[in-house]
């Protein structure tokens, strides 16, 4: 008896050591026509519960397989699937690359849902991962689809206008955006008449838009985050697009300068874009009848972004970038404005060997400055400059992922404005804010969990800010989940805009200021910093195999922000002492309050893709004085988007938006009247002096503008022309029922200026 209760307890521990003896696989999947990354795309171990999705660079890793000998299996649509026979060891790590190879045939019956799978294992709340085939489903303005255009059908956004747009998220100001191109701080991502952003859609790889709730490795930002990679440039052969239309121009070319074999191995490429505007020119022949005094759109734009990267066998790469933006919008007899951005870096990835950590790591140095003149009001100008530096480890366990790092930030601001009772507002200050988190996606069962910690320390304020936050997900079934998360957010940054219209084409930046009112709401203001929480709470539901239903509800609480005092008019001195500071000081203390619910419904089908966009927001701010609506609070907001292919050779693509909000607010002219500066000083003679028109408002932001909708089509040709090369023609039209929808109102010349109207374009692209 003895014997066999020594032989059984052996047996036991033999079995347990065997199958804790454990390995595991990871690589690169490659497009092999191109070279690059295949992202979320499925990659597992045939016949086993062992699988994986790639991530943006293409990397997968499968920790904690069981030694012995397996199929490992790459597939993504569109692509053919490949296997490869592999072998996990004790403890061993086997690496493996793809290069897979466009589908011939087009099995339409059969597909592959990465989305979904990532679904049950990420919370991906509030994140939308847009690619450049997603921007191509909105109607294509001016001939090219732009993510900008893309940016305003997402949930909980609001866009501003036709001309000079802006994004205001879930209750956010545009400065509460986190901007990044390959790691790199964009301090404007968007050109003055609102359709295009400065990121050329071909050279984009992916981007990840969070619009609330996002985990602790993103910083300095209290509202969102839109994380954008580009692409590498082609690894195989020399390519690009050459583009022209009534709106612009465009050219882009990509390729090796250290080719990339078929079976992977290192190589060098470059990829360089250029995009140019002449709609100040155009317009004149072509839109002469829109309502301008120089007849025709004043609006002019370049941009430039060029790309070396290097990559390696077994994966990590350096790359090397720049760009260099510019816009102008010039009103005669209103308005001229100018911005120009630039900005060069580096970024890494790092794969060890033998290991399930990588490496990633930026450096990045760029700038933004804005000047202003208006008719009727002094200049305003602003800049801020800097650098962003961080250095990132992940590891992954299974379907568990640990990520870790830090972040150093430093810029400098400049900010000349007056007020409108003339008083000047200056500053000019340096900053420097260092940042760690680390984040643990812990995945049970049915349970996804995410808990991370970020603290943030901003040099200048000599100030800590701990910010724990969290996200879950509870898988309910197949077809049914339930997810959560929330946080705690500060940054320093911040800009000016006018709260007395609702489109302001001026974006200027300053740094949070070391001297802020005492009190605020009858309590000591000890943070100088602006701050935020965030609760998210959605569901999603696959209806249908081809049909998905989101919701989710957020609450911001603003808890303390920073924002020039319009009321001011006295100077901040000793002069005035006994003056309230609501009157003197050149910044003010405020909070607010969003909350609302956003509803995504997708159907996505072959040839049809619908997508209909429905957000409840509601806004709120209070300065201490009045509770109030800010310029971009919009009750109601509804994006109905519709794409379909159709031909033989699936050549003929037609699109369509429509798009309905309801007015924002604004505040009402009261009167007018004769305002004097007082250039003589105590010896002014009121009687003779010559004075400016001034202005008297009303309550702020207590009318309402009219309900604005728009809708916009396209229509594309494809004609293919060579194995590589083909050309597309199209056509689209901005406002096809012509809607009058409000721009400004000029309240000196008491005159209404309206959005665009109708706008018809023709483009063509050749691509080779």
């Amino acid at each position: 008896m003895k014997k066999h209760l020594l032989l059984l307890i052996i047996s036991t521990f033999a079995y347990f050591f065997a199958t804790a003896q454990t390995g595991s696989v990871k690589g690169f999947i490659y497009d092999k026509d191109n070279g690059e990354p295949v992202i979320f795309s499925p990659v597992f171990l045939k016949g086993t519960g062992y699988g994986t999705t790639t991530d943006i660079n293409g990397f997968y890793s499968i920790t904690k397989v069981p030694v012995g000998n397996y199929k490992l299996a790459a597939s993504a649509i569109g692509f053919d699937t490949l296997y490869a026979d592999i072998t996990i060891t004790d403890d061993g790590v086997v690496s493996k690359q793809f290069q897979l190879s466009k589908r011939v045939i087009n099995l339409k019956s059969v597909e592959v849902s990465a989305e979904r799978e990532a679904q049950k294992t990420e919370v991906r709340i509030s994140v939308q991962k847009i690619t450049p085939k997603d921007i191509k489903i909105v109607p294509s303005v001016g001939g090219e689809p732009d993510l900008a255009q893309y940016l305003q059908v997402l949930p909980g956004v609001v866009f501003s206008g036709d001309q000079g747009g802006q994004l205001y998220i879930r209750g956010g100001t545009p400065i509460m955006n986190k901007v990044l191109l390959d790691g790199m701080v964009i301090y404007n991502p968007f050109h003055s008449i609102g359709l295009f952003s400065v990121f050329d859609t071909d050279i984009l790889r992916n981007a990840d838009v969070y619009t609330g709730g996002f985990n602790a490795e993103y910083g300095d930002r209290i509202s969102s985050v839109m994380d954008i990679t580009t692409k590498d440039g082609n690894k195989k052969r020399v390519s690009g697009k050459i583009s022209g239309s009534t709106f612009g121009s465009k050219a882009l070319v990509e390729g090796p300068i250290k080719k990339q074999n078929d079976n992977g191995g290192g190589s060098t490429s470059f990829l360089l874009s250029f995009k140019n505007s002449y709609l100040d020119q155009s317009s004149k022949t072509f839109y002469d009848y829109v309502n301008t005094n120089d007849g025709g759109l004043p609006y002019s734009f370049q941009d430039i972004y060029g790309k070396v990267s290097m990559n390696g066998e077994n994966g990590s790469k350096l790359n090397v970038f720049g760009y260099n933006f510019t816009d102008d919008a010039k009103f005669r007899d209103i308005a001229t404005i100018g911005w120009k951005s630039s900005g060069f870096g580096s970024n890494f990835i790092l794969v060890p060997k033998g290991s399930n950590t990588l490496m990633e790591g930026v450096f990045a140095f760029s700038q933004y400055k804005i000047k202003q003149q208006e008719a009727s009001d002094k200049p305003r100008s602003s800049g801020v400059n800097g650098f962003n530096m961080g250095l990132n480890f992940v590891s992954y366990n299974n379907k568990d992922e640990l990520k870790y790092g830090f972040e150093v930030l430093g810029f400098r601001t400049e900010y000349l404005a007056y007020t409108i009772t003339g008083l000047k507002n200056e500053q000019i200050e340096n900053t420097t804010e260092f940042g760690s988190f680390i984040k643990y996606r812990i995945t049970r069962k049915k349970f996804v969990f995410e808990p991370s910690m970020r603290i943030q320390y901003y040099a200048s304020l000599s100030e800590f800010s701990p910010e724990p936050r969290f996200g879950f997900k509870w898988n309910a079934s197949d077809k049914f989940r339930v997810k959560l998360a929330g946080g705690m957010y500060s940054q320093n940054l911040l800009s000016t805009s006018s709260d007395r219209d609702v489109v302001n084409l001026f974006y200027g930046f300053l740094s949070g200021p070391e001297t802020l009112p005492s009190e605020f709401n009858g309590k000591e203001v000890k943070s100088h910093l602006q701050k935020a929480r965030d609760l998210v709470l959605g569901t999603e539901f696959d209806l249908t195999k081809h049909l998905d239903l989101n919701v989710e509800t957020y609450i911001k609480d603003f808890n303390q922000l920073t924002n020039i005092n319009r009321d001011k008019v006295y100077p901040d001195n000793g002069t005035y002492s006994n003056e309230p500071d609501y009157k003197t000081k050149d910044y003010i203390v405020e909070s607010g309050k969003a909350y609302g619910a956003d509803v995504v419904l997708k159907y996505e089908y072959k040839k049809l893709y619908l997508w209909a966009v429905y957000s409840l927001g509601f806004v709120t701010r209070n300065d201490g004085i009045r509770t109030y609506s800010p310029h971009f609070d919009r009750r109601h907001n509804v994006n109905l988007v519709g794409s379909y292919t159709f031909g033989k050779r699936l050549d003929w693509e037609f699109n369509v938006r429509w798009n309905y909000g309801s007015g924002f607010p604004f505040t009402k002219t009261a009167g007018f009247y004769e305002y004097l500066n007082f250039s003589g000083g105590l010896y002014t003679d009121p009687n003779t002096a010559n004075g400016y028109l001034g202005t008297s408002y009303g309550e702020l932001n207590d009318g309402r503008l009219p309900d604005y909708h728009r809708m916009d089509v396209s229509v594309k040709k494809t004609f293919y022309v060579g194995k590589n090369s083909n050309i597309e023609v199209i056509g689209s039209v901005i406002n096809v029922y012509n809607r009058e929808n409000i721009f400004y109102f000029d309240r000196v010349r008491f005159k209404r200026v309206n959005q665009l109207p109708t706008i018809p374009s023709l483009g063509v692209n050749m691509s080779f």
